[in-house]
């Protein structure tokens, strides 16, 4: 069979396409026998198809210019993005999507995980490409509702860092006006970076402060902040993966069903930028620690009093006063949690990642991560890997 002709309409100087790409050429190393077209000038992505006669397209749809000239064309098409962009569902056309109700609760529940109880999102202002960011804005809100807690939102008329003093006036203002210590989710990496950087030239201290979280995981960007960022993984490697093995389909005949696909987050990537315990009650916060670094040591109730000497029946008013759960039920999430991880970043068999988070039974802790998650470990490793 000859060589067959892709064309990645992608542009590689974002993150989240660059991830596509790591996930197209993993699919290509292991599967597929492509000449790959990229285009290294982002405002030069769209061949002359007619005249580089592609086999198939692989496209982030976010791009209007782009999603106009491929509606219509004769060559397979897969597209992708945040949601919404330019993608139009009568087209026919395979779309795949990320899960921006999932990215933000992810944010949500490790902002609430670590003590805060006073929250911020901030996001860009709308236009037709970004709509991600308002259903991340709503999604984040909505998570905190159902805990009892509201939150503070800014997008601002300026995002771009080429408008440098006038986004750091806007964020300025916004963070004068929240209360403090507050838990803030970014709509992405970028805007985190913007939050972080203007913490820094106000003197607010993060994480104690102001605790930020982005979304993208972009790795060099987010480890060269100050202090390092953590990040909602979102699963775009897997989605550039999944993308290729489709259009490989259609490129041998075969008909694309279901039209839209939503790809699952696959978790927070923790680093120094939420690293903190919001909790004034001593006992509780050195009960919260404890639990954090040991859980998967096979820890019991009685290690945990010891790590914080109060009686039994007060430390559990306490978690559930505070936590809204049992210390029990504390400690296995952080349990499944990082099971979550392992399932999702290595090959380790089921049984091992049981015994890595202290389950001496494969069989009950599959039990315990169903109940948690809503599928079985390997269900949740099959829609977290390509």
């Amino acid at each position: 069979m000859p060589q067959r002709r892709v064309a990645l309409i992608i542009d590689a100087s974002k993150p989240y396409d660059r991830k596509i790409i790591g996930g197209v050429a993993s699919y290509v190393r292991l599967h597929a026998d492509w000449s790959l077209y990229i285009e290294e000038d982002p405002l030069q992505k769209l061949p002359d198809l007619r005249e580089w006669q592609a086999d198939g397209i692989v496209s982030n749809f976010d791009d209007p210019t782009v999603a106009k000239a491929l509606t219509g064309v004769d060559t397979p098409v897969v597209g992708m993005g945040g949601g919404y962009g330019s993608y139009d569902p009568a087209s026919r056309v395979p779309y795949f999507a990320t899960d921006n109700d999932k990215i933000a609760q992810l944010a949500a529940e490790h902002l609430i995980g670590h003590g805060f109880r006073r929250f911020a999102y901030c996001g860009l202002r709308r236009n037709s490409i970004n709509r991600w960011s308002e259903e991340r804005a709503d999604a984040f809100k909505r998570r905190l509702r159902e805990s009892g807690y509201s939150c503070s939102v800014l997008t601002g008329r300026h995002s771009s860092a080429r408008k440098w003093r006038q986004v750091q006036q806007e964020l300025s203002a916004w963070l004068r006006s929240l209360r403090l210590p507050v838990g803030l989710m970014a709509c992405n990496d970028a805007r985190a970076r913007h939050v972080l950087e203007v913490c820094r030239e106000m003197g607010l201290r993060v994480p104690d402060d102001v605790a930020v979280i982005g979304v993208d995981n972009d790795e060099m960007m987010c480890e060269l902040t100050s202090p390092p960022l953590s990040s909602v993984e979102q699963g775009v490697r897997r989605m550039g993966f999944q993308a290729a093995a489709l259009l490989d389909r259609l490129m041998a005949g075969a008909r694309a069903s279901p039209l839209r696909y939503v790809i699952q987050p696959e978790g927070v990537v923790s680093r120094q930028s939420t690293d903190t315990l919001v909790i004034e009650d001593a006992d509780l916060a050195a009960a919260l620690q404890f639990i954090r670094r040991h859980a998967c040591d096979g820890i019991c109730l009685a290690d945990v009093l010891e790590a914080a000497p109060v009686c039994c029946s007060t430390l559990a008013k306490r978690f559930r006063t505070v936590l809204g759960r049992t210390i029990h039920a504390e400690i296995q999430r952080v349990q499944m949690e990082r099971a979550g991880q392992l399932l999702a970043q290595t090959n380790l068999p089921i049984k091992t990642v049981a015994r890595r988070v202290a389950f001496k039974s494969s069989q009950y802790f599959s039990t315990v991560f169903r109940r948690t998650t809503g599928c079985t470990p390997a269900e949740y490793r099959r829609d977290r890997r390509p």
